[in-house]
């Protein structure tokens, strides 16, 4: 996650504010975190705080943690960021048995992309949390194919950071196998014009492949959507929003 440019370079990270505003899906996940009032919460991945900030100022204990740096940095200069616990680092930084509720926005889960990365972020989770504990996620559905519109072609987004500077982006997906999806996305600074490149690969679980890894960990699947409106999967805007949870009985 460090290695992307997006993430962790002090010229992107205002970018990526400008291009994730507040939506469906931060509605979504603090309503799942206000039907516990005052819980301990984990916000893995929690990458310049929108929905971390959010999330204590109605009334929660939040914990954000991320491994890019000048995401965290963004994210401490935040109004209300005062009242979160920002430590920069990975899932194995979280204390254990310390949290009520872990979440993992903005399909962060997706950035892990081999198995037994994700196997050792979702162990860490159940570490994490306490028994009874609730990990809830997004990831998109690879019945979707949304890939298939990330490609720009020719067209480019003019965007204006808050400081003016103006810019060009653009997307290239360049393969998809394997449940693996890579792209490039390309930000091309106007006034300077410096072309920052950067290369991602996502995975693309199956409800099927994410249903095994969770058991694998200890958790116990409660629900899946396809949407942040409560849809069926494959009815909604093609997620797989998984609300799972460690088992009351669990010792660690």
């Amino acid at each position: 996650m460090t290695g992307n440019p997006e993430y962790n370079d002090p010229r992107l990270v205002p970018l990526y504010d400008l291009q994730n505003r507040w939506g469906a899906d931060d509605d979504f996940f603090l309503a799942r975190a206000n039907e516990q009032p005052d819980s301990r919460i984990l916000d893995l991945g929690c990458g310049t705080g929108r929905l971390t900030v959010a999330l204590a100022q109605a009334g929660h204990r939040v914990t954000g943690i991320d491994p890019a740096r000048a995401s965290l940095d963004a994210a401490r200069r935040k109004l209300g960021a005062e009242a979160v616990n920002w430590i920069h680092g990975t899932a194995q930084d979280a204390p254990g048995a310390a949290f009520d509720l872990a979440l993992m926005t903005s399909h962060v889960a997706q950035i892990f992309v081999e198995d037994a990365e994700w196997a050792g972020v979702l162990g860490q989770l159940h570490r994490a949390l306490v028994p009874g504990g609730r990990l809830v996620f997004d990831s998109r559905d690879p019945t979707a194919r949304g890939w298939e519109v990330w490609d720009s072609g020719d067209e480019r987004d003019r965007l204006i950071l808050p400081d003016g500077r103006e810019l060009d982006t653009w997307t290239r997906v360049e393969r998809v196998a394997d449940g693996r999806v890579t792209f490039v996305g390309y930000t091309h600074f106007l006034a300077s014009g410096e072309t920052v490149v950067d290369r991602s690969t996502l995975r693309f679980r199956t409800e099927a492949e994410l249903h095994r890894s969770l058991g694998a960990a200890g958790f116990e699947v409660e629900r899946v959507y396809g949407s942040w409106h409560g849809e069926r999967v494959g009815e909604g805007c093609g997620e797989l929003v998984i609300v799972a949870r460690k088992p009351e009985w669990s010792a660690s």
